[in-house]
């Protein structure tokens, strides 16, 4: 069962939770889609009996034995043998090949523009998988063994998981087994100090572990719907040690995860809080520049930042990473994205409005059906049927640890979806000025990641398009989302695109790929040299954290971190 355990990991990692246009997504989208397959099935009657006939034809072979239906070799859930030499199960198998065969058929043959077909397919998978015959008791034969096996103890450990589940969990299938993780202890344990704390966020200083360091901090600004560890998971694979080992100074800002009475945080009051961090961490550092860091909607929060600042004439934002974000979002980037419609957006924010937050639970409960056969019937199979464990997997603990989201900045990140407000400047005013990424100047390094399909790669691609900056980096890391930010040195399987000949970027992500290299390592030692160069001359490390105006609070990674809502 342990590469049954990794591949959950690994799928799991992949399929974090984020913000983007899906959380205005409404109920009311999916009525609509599944509405739009039955109006085209009554539109014409016979191509409906055609596919329903061929279908019928295909399970005639299947009960006489005559079918060549087969499941993709690549489709993991059909890897047992027995769906292969077993009668009763192949024959189950080519039945869900069959239906699925009849959909997928029948979908291509609808007369539908790209988004109806993405919304058409989307819907159809989320149908589909949920028929799968894994996914129950008498389909799978995985957990008939393992019953077999284990003296029916499976099936009773399954309908414990089941029930604390049910009793513990909010009725969520658990991605994680959380009782190894506890924060500052084994997750999280890089030496840091809170400087400074308003009711909104902690901002953290770590200890350096270089003799000299240079003269430019680094300040990283986290997703609000995520805690900030994630920079911080465990030694091996840790942003933050990366970086104080490479002689930078480290500063991190944490979120604190909103309560009903904070739903009028919006991103005025993020921006607000990100000047003033900015401003601390220069008054403690002594530096007139600070170079930024962010990922994600963080990175989105980060561009407002940005052009907050050129529009003030700030010139304190030195460098500026931006790490799988989308600042130029289309609704074909991903299928999901096709269910979201202006009336469900404006539905989505009037509840959120009502009930001032978006509770974290229900957020993580949306996306998990979004994907469901990676988020949902995994964990089914895996925890009821297999009476498994979920496996304990740093990524997963902190996944599981989300945050509530306050109505007004969903609202925020919405209006930025909807207008297009980054790759439309100075059309659109949020955080007291009309966001204008062209006069943004800071030198630019923006990363994507290969299997990213929460923020795609050539989404990410198109940033590098809309700000006024001469000097822009992009690469393009092997595998998913988080992970691609998650891929330190070591990794035998790590690896990166970089164009060869530094320069201009090209205006469309394929003509980039076409230039580039790919490079057998981390990203990592790419990037500190990048900022390293733009982090000023080295000077000597300071003896303590903070300063005489800004003195240390409460050790790393802080309290707003452990804080229960």
């Amino acid at each position: 069962m342990a590469d049954g355990t990794v591949q959950l990991e690994n799928e799991a990692a992949q399929s974090t939770n984020a913000l983007g246009p899906l959380i205005g997504v409404a109920r009311e989208d999916f009525v609509s889609a599944v509405a739009l397959l039955l109006r085209e099935t009554a539109s014409d009657p016979s191509r409906a009996f055609k596919h329903a006939r061929s279908m019928t034809e295909d399970m005639v072979k299947i009960m006489t034995g005559r079918s060549d239906l087969q499941p993709d070799p690549k489709d993991k859930r059909f890897k047992d043998p027995a769906w292969q030499f077993n009668p009763f199960f192949r024959a189950g198998a080519q039945y869900y090949l069959a239906v699925q065969k009849g959909m997928r058929g029948w979908l291509e043959e609808l007369e539908l523009d790209e988004l109806e077909r993405n919304r058409a397919n989307f819907i159809a998978n989320i149908i589909l998988d949920g028929l799968a015959p894994t996914n129950t008791l008498a389909g799978n034969p995985m957990a008939q063994k393992q019953l077999i096996n284990s003296g029916g103890l499976s099936l009773i450990k399954g309908l414990q998981n089941a029930y604390k589940d049910l009793t513990q969990n909010k009725g969520m299938v658990s991605q994680v087994d959380k009782r190894p993780f506890k924060l500052g202890e084994n997750i999280a344990t890089s030496k840091g100090s809170v400087v400074h704390r308003t009711e909104m966020y902690e901002l953290i200083q770590y200890a350096p572990t270089t003799d000299e360091v240079h003269e430019i901090p680094q300040l990283t600004i986290p997703p609000q719907i995520n805690k900030m560890y994630i920079n911080d998971l465990s030694p091996e694979k840790s942003i933050i040690k990366w970086q104080v080992d490479n002689g930078l100074q480290t500063f991190v800002i944490s979120w604190r995860n909103p309560s009903k009475e904070h739903g009028v945080w919006g991103m005025d009051e993020y921006i607000a809080s990100c000047e003033e961090a900015l401003r601390i961490v220069s008054d403690i550092s002594g530096s007139k520049k600070v170079n930024v860091s962010a990922g994600c909607s963080g990175g989105q929060t980060a561009s407002v930042l940005a052009s907050k600042l050129a529009a003030t004439k700030n010139d304190i934002l030195g460098s500026l990473t931006l790490m799988v974000c989308v600042l130029h979002p289309k609704p074909t980037d991903i299928e999901a994205g096709s269910l979201v419609s202006e009336n469900g957006l404006k539905l989505a924010r009037q509840r959120a409005a009502k009930a001032g937050i978006i509770k974290a639970d229900d957020l993580a409960r949306g996306f998990a059906w979004l994907r469901p056969n990676d988020l949902i019937w995994n964990y089914v199979i895996n925890n009821y049927l297999l009476g498994m464990d979920p496996p304990a997997f740093d990524v997963l603990f902190w996944n599981s640890d989300a945050t509530n989201l306050s109505a007004s900045l969903m609202g925020d990140f919405l209006t930025l979806y909807e207008t297009l407000a980054f790759s439309t400047p100075g059309t659109v005013e949020m955080a007291d000025h009309k966001i204008d990424l062209t006069k943004v100047t800071a030198d630019l390094f923006i990363l994507g990641g290969v299997t990213d399909h929460i923020t795609p790669w050539k989404a990410t691609y198109r940033s590098t398009q809309l700000f006024g900056s001469k000097n822009v980096t992009y690469v393009l890391s092997q595998s998913g989302h988080m992970q691609a930010i998650l891929n330190p040195p070591g990794n035998p399987k790590a690896k990166y695109f970089i164009q060869k000949k530094r320069g201009k970027l090209p205006a469309t992500a394929d003509e980039w790929l076409q230039g580039t290299e790919e490079i057998k390592d981390s990203w990592w030692p790419l990037w500190a040299e990048w900022v390293q160069k733009r982090a000023g001359k080295k000077v000597a490390a300071p003896k303590q954290l903070g300063n005489a105006t800004y003195t240390p609070l409460d050790p790393a990674p802080g309290l707003y971190v452990v804080e229960e809502v």
